[in-house]
């Protein structure tokens, strides 16, 4: 197994693929690619169906994936709202690559069998695969595509996000292979020589206490701990510092717990799904979630901060690191919503610059998306001001 990572800001597509594809070769010596994964600027609009007939041309034998947006990243550098183009490539021996395609409408229901999903899908389960996912950010399978791949793969892994920038439906490009889709998902399954390892920081803190939602309506929170959430959140209000406060009023979320028992012991950001706060009702004292709510959940508010997004990041590479026995990662992708970034941190290459400082100095690419894939608590979600990193490395 051998990776690279490149990047070019050439205003040019043609050339600044022409770079980015003479960097990855020269990393890679004489081993041709078995993956290329590319992320192409938005910017660089009527251009951008131009890229998998280039990359093929380089690159014959390789499978080919990846997707348009507002920022990318390439050798561990960070391009936020510029023109850029970022390759990153594996050689990779004895790796079963699969390409799939989804189509926006027309997948299996909740209802059908796992064996509808795998034929969709076009690998078998008994391979152990997992897979690197992106979707159309105006037409986006969503959920519904990660709980079925669930289902039918409960043990695989699934990462990636879903594409940014666009200024509406058929805007934004998605690559498989030869081929641009403007609309459903792409993806491939990696099975065989090949283990890959997640890290998701969703930023958050917690805030108050954690309690159980005793009344609830689909994603309506009507009580939890017996009181209309929002009446418990005034009175909360009123012994946060002024720091807090402001949170409050600009960046409050609800951490929904994926182990409450863990959760309550461990009090970590890390074992609550994080979820936007989408409506409110005052005289009522509800909220509506971004999340479908049932009773009996542990539930608590979070807030975000760039100290809180870039201390959970920290804390959730140290734990990957912790748990990794020493085996060492060869190369990742980095899917960082576009809420972070410069627009959080208030300077570039944040994210990039802790995860070298933690991992080390690795193949690192990726893009800004407009919605994060990755796993909480055993199960696959779509996720907001998230950095969900996927690393690859060599089996035990």
């Amino acid at each position: 197994m051998k990776w690279a990572s490149a990047i070019s800001q050439n205003p040019e597509l043609t050339e600044a693929l022409a770079q980015t594809v003479k960097t990855i070769s020269d990393g890679l010596g004489a081993e041709p690619p078995s993956l290329v994964v590319a992320f192409v600027s938005v910017g660089y609009d009527a251009d951008l169906g131009s890229v998998p007939a280039i990359l093929r041309t380089n690159f014959p034998d390789a499978v080919i994936v990846g997707c348009c947006g507002a920022g990318v990243i390439g050798d561990g550098k960070e391009v936020e709202d510029r023109l850029a183009v970022a390759l990153t490539a594996g050689y990779l021996p004895d790796v079963c690559i699969t390409p799939f395609r989804v189509p926006d409408e027309g997948f299996p229901s909740p209802d059908d069998p796992p064996g509808a999903w795998t034929d969709m899908i076009g690998v078998s389960e008994e391979v152990n695969p997992d897979f690197l996912v992106f979707m159309d950010s105006f037409s986006p399978p969503g959920q519904a595509l990660l709980a079925g791949m669930d289902f039918a793969y409960p043990s695989a892994i699934k990462v990636g996000g879903i594409s940014s920038g666009g200024t509406g439906p058929n805007s934004l490009v998605l690559y498989l292979d030869g081929e641009v889709f403007r609309s459903g998902a792409v993806g491939v399954a990696l099975s065989g020589n090949i283990k890959i390892d997640t890290v998701v920081a969703q930023g958050c803190r917690p805030l108050g206490e954690a309690k159980h939602v005793t009344r609830c309506h689909q994603n309506v929170l009507l009580e939890f701990g017996g009181k209309p959430p929002l009446h418990y959140l005034n009175e909360l209000y009123s012994g946060l510092s002024e720091e807090d406060r402001a949170l409050v009023n600009g960046n409050l979320f609800l951490g929904i717990a994926i182990d409450p028992i863990v959760a309550l012991d461990q009090g970590s950001p890390g074992e609550f799904l994080i979820r936007n706060l989408i409506g409110a009702d005052q005289q009522r004292g509800i909220l509506a979630v971004g999340e479908i709510l049932h009773e009996g959940q542990l539930v608590q508010f979070h807030v975000r901060d760039s100290t809180t997004s870039a201390d959970d990041l920290a804390q959730q590479l140290q734990r990957y690191l912790a748990g990794s026995s020493g085996h060492s990662g060869q190369a990742a992708l980095m899917f960082q919503c576009n809420g972070r970034g410069t627009y959080l941190y208030g300077r570039p290459n944040f994210d990039a610059d802790l995860f070298e400082s933690s991992v080390g100095k690795i193949p690192l690419g990726g893009f800004f998306c407009n919605g994060e894939i990755g796993p909480v608590g055993g199960s696959t979600y779509l996720h907001s001001y998230t950095s969900s990193i996927v690393i690859f490395r060599q089996p035990e």
